[in-house]
C-alpha cells in the first residue's frame, strides 16, 4: 500500500461513525487473547458490515466463522425485531470468547451460536436466510456457497470476505486457498443467479444478491 493509499483509508477511518465501547473493548481483547487477531473484521469493515444489515433489514442471518464475536455483534446492529443471527465457529476457545461478548452487548437472545464444522451444521438448518456472511476456511468457500445458496431467500445477500487475499489473487501465487479463491470468485462471476460486486475494503468483500 502506497503512502497516499494508507493517507486516504486513514481519512475514510476518520470520516466513519466509531463503533460501540464493547466493540473496540473486544478488538482489544482479540489482539491481546487470540493467536491470529487480524483475522477480526475490525472497525471500518465492522461498520460496512453494520450498515449493508441495517439498509437490508434481516429476519434471520447465518454467518460462517465467528472467530471472536467481532463481525456478528456488527451484523446483529440491522436484525429487525424477533430476528435470529445463527454463527458457527469451528474452535472452541473462539467460541468462549465471542460468548462472553454477546452477553456483554446484550444480544444473547438474538444469536445462536453453534461449536463444529459448517460443513456438517448447515445443513441440519432448517432455516431461510436473508443475509448470509462467508468467512472462514477459503478452500471451502464453495461448499459453503453450494450449501447456503438454496437456504438464502430470493433477494437476500451473500456477503463473502477476503476475496482479495492480500493482493495474491492477482499474482503468481499457486498456493490452494489463492487458487480456491480465484476460482471462487469466478464462479461467483459466472453464475447467472447472482448479482455481485467484489469492493477493495480491507481484504476484498464480496457482495452478492440472489436474484
Amino acid at each position: 500500500m502506497t503512502k497516499t493509499q494508507k493517507s486516504i483509508q486513514q481519512y475514510c477511518q476518520d470520516h466513519t461513525s466509531p463503533p460501540s465501547l464493547i466493540l473496540q473493548d473486544l478488538e482489544r481483547q482479540t489482539y491481546l487473547k487470540t493467536l491470529a487477531p487480524q483475522m477480526i473484521s475490525g472497525y471500518f469493515q465492522g461498520r460496512l458490515l453494520s450498515m449493508l444489515s441495517q439498509m437490508i433489514r434481516p429476519k434471520t442471518i447465518l454467518e460462517i466463522g465467528t472467530f471472536t464475536g467481532y463481525s456478528a455483534i456488527c451484523l446483529a446492529e440491522g436484525l429487525l425485531p424477533n430476528g435470529k443471527l445463527h454463527t458457527i465457529e469451528v474452535n472452541p476457545e473462539y467460541h468462549s470468547l465471542s460468548q462472553q461478548y454477546f452477553v456483554k452487548a446484550v444480544l444473547s437472545n438474538m444469536i445462536e451460536q453453534y461449536l463444529g464444522d459448517a460443513l456438517t451444521i448447515i445443513p441440519r438448518l432448517n432455516l431461510t436466510f436473508d443475509l448470509v456472511f462467508i468467512d472462514a476456511s477459503k478452500v471451502s468457500y464453495p461448499l459453503y456457497f453450494d450449501l447456503i445458496f438454496e437456504k438464502t431467500s430470493g433477494g437476500g445477500y451473500i456477503l463473502v470476505d477476503n476475496m482479495l487475499w492480500s493482493g495474491k489473487v492477482l499474482e503468481d501465487d499457486d498456493d490452494p486457498e489463492t487458487n480456491a479463491l480465484r476460482n471462487f470468485a469466478k464462479k461467483l462471476q459466472d453464475d447467472t443467479r447472482l448479482e455481485n460486486i467484489l469492493l477493495p475494503i480491507r481484504d476484498g468483500l464480496m457482495i452478492c444478491r440472489k436474484t
